[in-house]
């Protein structure tokens, strides 16, 4: 049985409870277009056995190799390894057994790759879910038993109230770190600062934001922003919040681009760009009817129909009478056979732009499905 609805409906972390006390076994899928992004995490009786996320798709020995665990040579020979007849063990095992690393190593590297995947969709707000009971035998990971999602469910919550704190100075993962000047006859002093923070430190540039600094370094965006706070406390950097800081009507015109390119890139037929400048004109302005409608119909021909049909919801729920979003519900419903629904749907258009372009569509179609709805009607007679 598939258990699916918008996250607005059903918390990520109620979903995460429910499957743990109902002992669900299957895959989660949650996928948000805002971030575009999309991650799995597979459930055996409740409890997390494996996770994985698109924006940070790094696998083990890809994990392994940048913690300096393992060297080139070693990955190497585990990989020829794997390739050779009748070789059903994992990586890990592989690695293990040719003596590059220890069974703990590889446990704890996986448990972090699963916490870092579980911790970030903990901490999203907006998108859909899905969760369907299968087999998921396939997706365990080398070496580690399913971790207790009450565990996980503590910890991420934990997270989430540091994440509080770390807004006061990062407002959001779109602002971009820039190095921060030294006041008027300042010395310079020498940083000390750990391995990670100077990682991150090297992708300031002033030009990529704290979620391209994430998914460069294979990095959870909750560490990056957690580094990006500790280094703008301590005066290393400061951050710029793109959207602020244009000048008055800057923003408006930003979401006007924004929409024209979603256009442009849907009439070409490119619908990941589609995608993305949907996605930014929404987070511009999450109650603009025409941004709702655009990402939603960018959604729709991509087979993402429970997220389209959301953002449509969401459409009307800002501007009832929005005749583009009224439209498209009704092209919807008519694919789907609910040709009644289509034409009440239709029937709104025309009353609510009764001299639009749009409407004569509207009549158009509301007279096809009217000798359509007939003819079925004859035939079941």
């Amino acid at each position: 049985m598939a258990i699916e609805g918008p996250l607005r409906e059903l918390s990520i972390h109620d979903v995460f409870q429910l499957l743990d006390l109902s002992r669900k076994t299957g895959r989660l899928r949650v996928s948000s277009a805002l971030r575009d992004n999309e991650g799995t995490v597979f459930f055996h009786e409740g409890r997390v056995m494996a996770a994985a996320i698109r924006s940070n798709p790094h696998p083990l020995g890809a994990l392994l190799l940048r913690a300096g665990r393992i060297s080139e040579a070693d990955l190497g020979r585990a990989r020829a390894a794997q390739q050779l007849p009748d070789e059903g063990r994992r990586l890990g095992e592989i690695l293990v057994a040719n003596g590059a690393l220890s069974a703990r190593e590889v446990e704890r590297t996986v448990m972090r790759q699963i916490e870092v995947v579980v911790f970030e969709l903990l901490s999203w707000q907006e998108g859909f879910f899905s969760f369907v009971e299968e087999d998921v035998s396939a997706a365990a990971t080398d070496g580690v038993a399913a971790l207790p999602t009450e565990s996980l469910l503590m910890e991420g919550a934990r997270r989430l109230d540091e994440w509080t704190q770390i807004q006061q100075r990062v407002a959001h993962l779109g602002v971009v770190p820039t190095l921060a000047g030294l006041p008027p006859g300042a010395v310079p002093s020498r940083l000390d600062l750990l391995p990670h923070e100077w990682e991150v430190l090297a992708m300031v540039d002033g030009a990529r934001d704290l979620r391209a600094i994430s998914t460069s370094l294979g990095r959870s965006e909750f560490d990056v922003a957690r580094i990006v706070f500790g280094l703008v406390t301590t005066a290393v950097i400061d951050v710029r919040d793109p959207g602020a800081a244009q000048p008055s009507g800057g923003a408006e015109g930003h979401l006007a681009t924004c929409l024209a390119d979603a256009r442009d890139a849907l009439l070409a037929d490119q619908l990941e760009d589609a995608l993305s400048h949907a996605a930014t004109a929404v987070s511009l302005a999450p109650a603009h009817a025409e941004a709702r409608t655009l990402l939603a119909r960018v959604l729709l021909r991509q087979g993402r129909e429970p997220e389209g049909q959301e953002e449509l919801r969401l459409a009307l729920e800002a501007e009832p009478d929005f005749a583009a979003a009224l439209m498209e519900s009704a092209r919807f419903a008519a694919r789907h056979g609910a040709l009644d629904r289509a034409i009440g749907l239709w029937k709104r258009v025309v009353a609510s732009s009764p001299d639009a372009p749009i409407a004569e569509q509207a009549r158009h179609a509301i007279a096809h499905a009217a000798r359509l709805s007939a003819v079925l009607e004859a035939v079941d007679a």
